[in-house]
């Protein structure tokens, strides 16, 4: 009974903070579109306790709410209770997966995905590889052109028009080994999460990010034995699944013996810092995954204190920034992507109307809720497109599909580029 999974997951404490305050609701993308009660924070926090009361049985209805949810935890920062929704929604969506029967074909897609293809890298290379020669072999231009590609769903087929360049190797083959030593003096010992997509579809940003950190001073180690993050796992309710992924993380980094375990990903960084709450409960490893998050930071916050941005090459062009849901969300990152790019010379920051609002992206969601992402990435673009940018820069690998997804659909290709953020600075790097 869903009911019972609700009330053992869910921490009704932290369900009675909330004081319905309704701070949260103008920063809900959902509320916002839908206006509905339901679709807000608050009202999702009153549905989860009233099931959790006995007050009412959860139905479709409660199901389909959560599942609305884009999990970008905007409402978070203006929760003056400091109710920490974004593991309230995590938790409920676990005990709908106990509970819920899915047709045949959702299950083996979702077995497929959380248990046999991301967490072992191996396989994700391997799936890699196949990308990269249904892109160069001309299979993928044949496809196109006999107009194969008509029977996917429209968001399908946006995504498969922007797929970067796949890679069938990671960054450990492309530098030779494990440890990348520091340009000039050594100040840190860096831990590097390359993360399963990461390595697969921007092996090229991973690439850069141990060049950008090698040149400020990072030692870098690539710990072998790191998997996948478990965010896509939590987010959609395999929690327990997330929980093995991270206790193979927290023992890989804690065998490397890092001072820093940096992320260039919003979405894996947020989770890798939440490893102290996902194994609160785990005696055996709740020390050390304290240890491990308290060392999780974003690949601005350590180039922000290292790099010289006047040895940096001049770029005369026009920059806006979207900014990562679970980077500023999440991991509280804001101020340094900003000052980074401010600090580019001959740059011309714009700043991006509503750039702190989700785009959409949100994981999967764009893809198991396209209608409610296409709204937002709608709406998304008309801002960029009043930029009159020349370059869109974002942290995360969804965000970056998404803004792609965005140009395309809003046909501003040739007037506009989505670019990572690492991948910009390295282009601007002097030694590059």
């Amino acid at each position: 009974m869903l009911k019972e999974a609700l009330v053992n997951k869910l921490d009704y404490d932290e369900l009675s903070n909330c004081m319905r305050c309704g701070f949260c609701q103008p920063a809900c993308p959902t509320f916002r579109e839908t206006g509905y009660e339901a679709a807000s924070p608050r009202g999702r926090i009153a549905l989860m306790k009233a099931v959790a009361d006995g007050v009412m049985e959860p139905d479709k209805d409660f199901v389909d709410q959560m599942n609305l949810c884009l999990g970008c935890r905007a409402c978070e920062p203006v929760c003056p209770a400091g109710v920490p929704y974004g593991q309230l929604i995590e938790q409920t969506r676990e005990a709908i997966e106990e509970v819920q029967e899915h047709p045949w074909w959702v299950k083996a897609v979702r077995k497929l995905a959380f248990f046999h293809l991301f967490p072992h890298q191996k396989r994700m290379y391997q799936l890699g590889g196949l990308l990269r020669f249904y892109q160069r072999s001309g299979v993928q231009k044949a496809i196109r052109k006999l107009g194969v590609l008509s029977i996917l769903p429209k968001q399908m087929r946006e995504m498969e028009a922007i797929m970067p360049e796949a890679s069938g190797k990671g960054i450990v083959d492309f530098f030779g080994g494990t440890i990348i030593p520091a340009v000039g003096e050594r100040k840190y010992r860096v831990g590097m999460f390359h993360g399963c997509i990461m390595d697969v579809l921007f092996n090229e940003t991973n690439r850069n990010t141990v060049q950008l950190l090698s040149e400020a001073g990072c030692e870098v180690i690539i710990a072998p034995d790191q998997v996948c993050c478990g965010a896509l796992h939590a987010h959609s309710g395999e929690r327990e699944q997330a929980r093995n992924l991270a206790r193979k993380n927290v023992a890989a980094f804690h065998k490397a013996d890092v001072d820093i375990i940096v992320s260039n990903a919003g979405g894996c960084g947020a989770m890798l810092q939440e490893y102290d709450h996902l194994l609160a409960e785990d005696a055996e490893w709740q020390e050390k995954a304290q240890w491990f998050a308290s060392r999780v930071k974003d690949i601005s916050e350590v180039l922000a204190l290292r790099v010289e941005p006047k040895a940096w090459q001049s770029l005369p062009q026009r920059i806006t920034y979207q900014s990562s849901c679970h980077l500023r969300n999440g991991m509280k990152v804001t101020k340094e992507p900003v000052n980074l790019l401010q600090a580019i010379p001959g740059a011309t920051y714009v700043q991006l109307r509503e750039g702190d609002r989700c785009c959409g992206s949100a994981g999967i969601y764009n893809l198991v809720q396209p209608e409610m992402a296409g709204s937002l990435l709608d709406e998304k673009m008309g801002h960029v497109a009043a930029t009159q940018a020349d370059i869109l820069v974002t942290s995360n690998p969804g965000c970056l599909l998404q803004m792609k997804a965005g140009i395309h659909r809003a046909g501003l290709e040739g007037k506009m580029e989505a670019v990572h953020i690492v991948d910009l600075l390295a282009r601007v790097s002097s030694k590059q």
